[in-house]
């Protein structure tokens, strides 16, 4: 995060000008807040009403702002009337990440919560990427810990969502947590599922982590619930239920109890497309591989919209995006489909760039590409082709020797020129 902010001050009357003179401070007022109300800006500036000021102590109560991460913008200006100054503040807020408690299994987020706002009073769930304030949350949540008995240091990191778009803030104590001893589901169908057993070694015995136990909710739990067509169960949040002395030393493994309801079973009812031009509706209908009355497979709904994808992308369509807004009949337990296409541009072939191999290798990479330069994109011919690099690169290479671990790859596209790039990078 930049915490290298702008800071602009603007002098309208010129009391007190020399940094050891000093006026008696009338008020501290706060402008251009969306989060944040006045009363809060002010306190984090430090001034006090009423304190002898100079003009270094309103630049510092700027830097106070600056340094805490939550303004991308701090400019200020005072006025004097008869030796007494008010100074105003203009901020510009940055925006907010949604904070997680990653491996804190002793405590439920709203205790951590409070904690941090026993320290931080405007703290709501949300922080900026960095800054004092961050800092000062994190050592909130260690100061809690050490008072329940845990002596670890807290630390912050700024993450990818890994079950959602942008970012998260993310707390996590720096000490290895306990262990996942067991997983039981309140829904005794997926504690008999073989597929769930299958995959509950792939978190129990593993360090507890709310992080991973979300992912596996979401790719091992969620998938078994939309095959059978319930489309909208309530999976979690997990829980720690400990027992016996809570101030004896906690145990290095612990149970996590994981409650599930799995709603209705819901059967297909129809679909209805909006702005498609390029496929028609029959193309896409078919995609999606659904009839009336069938049991709305929701992992087969998601396939089906990447093979709507697929067919779009033959075509050199490489913007297109695929809206689904579903209707639920709770009483005939049926649903429907609203889906609107975005198309975009259709790209056209313009150059392959190979970087990382050899001459030879690179020749025999061209020599498998089959597009000329203006021909219309098909990325299922991009796709094909990286999987033969990275499975069965024999079938490229032939008895050449060749040694790589990866192939990086990226589609560039122009969307002025309409035109696409293929990048390959061997490492």
């Amino acid at each position: 995060m930049r915490l290298r902010q702008f800071l602009s001050v603007a002098f309208l009357l010129i009391a007190p000008t020399a940094y050891g003179q000093t006026s008696a401070l009338k008020e501290v007022r706060a402008e251009g807040m969306n989060i944040l109300n006045e009363a809060q800006v002010v306190e984090l500036t430090g001034l006090v009403n009423g304190s002898q000021v100079g003009k270094q102590d309103l630049q510092d109560g700027a830097d106070l702002l600056v340094r805490s991460g939550l303004f991308a913008k701090v400019n200020y200006n005072f006025t004097t009337k008869n030796d007494a100054v008010i100074v105003t503040y203009h901020v510009e807020e940055n925006p907010r990440l949604p904070v997680t408690y990653d491996n804190f299994p002793w405590f439920s987020d709203s205790e951590l919560t409070e904690a941090i706002k026993k320290d931080l009073p405007f703290y709501n769930g949300t922080l900026p990427e960095g800054g004092t304030v961050v800092d000062k949350a994190a050592n909130s949540v260690s100061a809690f810990l050490a008072e329940h008995g845990t002596t670890a240091s807290v630390e912050h990191s700024v993450v990818a969502n890994p079950l959602g778009e942008g970012s998260i803030q993310q707390f996590a104590i720096a000490a290895d947590p306990p262990r996942i001893a067991s997983i039981e589901f309140s829904d005794a169908n997926l504690t008999n599922n073989r597929a769930v057993q299958q995959h509950l070694p792939e978190i129990v015995g593993k360090p507890y982590s709310r992080v991973a136990i979300d992912i596996f909710l979401a790719e091992a739990i969620r998938p078994v619930y939309l095959q059978q067509g319930n489309l909208r169960p309530k999976i979690g949040p997990a829980e720690v239920r400990l027992s016996g002395n809570p101030n004896q030393k906690l145990p290095d493994k612990i149970p996590v109890f994981i409650p599930c309801t799995p709603g209705p079973v819901y059967q297909w009812k129809s679909v209805e497309w909006k702005g498609n031009s390029v496929l028609s509706t029959v193309t896409l209908t078919a995609a999606l591989g659904m009839k009336a009355g069938d049991v709305a497979d929701g992992m087969k709904i998601e396939g089906g919209l990447d093979r709507a994808k697929e067919e779009y992308g033959h075509l050199g369509y490489l913007d297109v995006k695929l809206d689904a807004e579903a209707k639920f009949d709770d009483t005939a337990h049926t649903v429907a489909y609203f889906m609107s296409v975005s198309e975009g541009q259709q790209y056209r072939f313009n150059a392959l760039t190979i970087t990382g191999t050899s001459l030879a290798a690179e020749r025999i990479i061209r020599d498998a590409w089959p597009q000329k330069t203006g021909d219309v994109f098909d990325k299922a011919i991009f796709e094909q082709l990286l999987t033969r690099l990275e499975a069965h690169r024999e079938t490229v290479f032939k008895d050449l020797p060749i040694h790589y671990d990866t192939v990086g790859h990226w589609l560039q596209t122009d969307p002025a020129k309409g035109t696409v790039d293929v990048l390959l990078d061997f490492k």
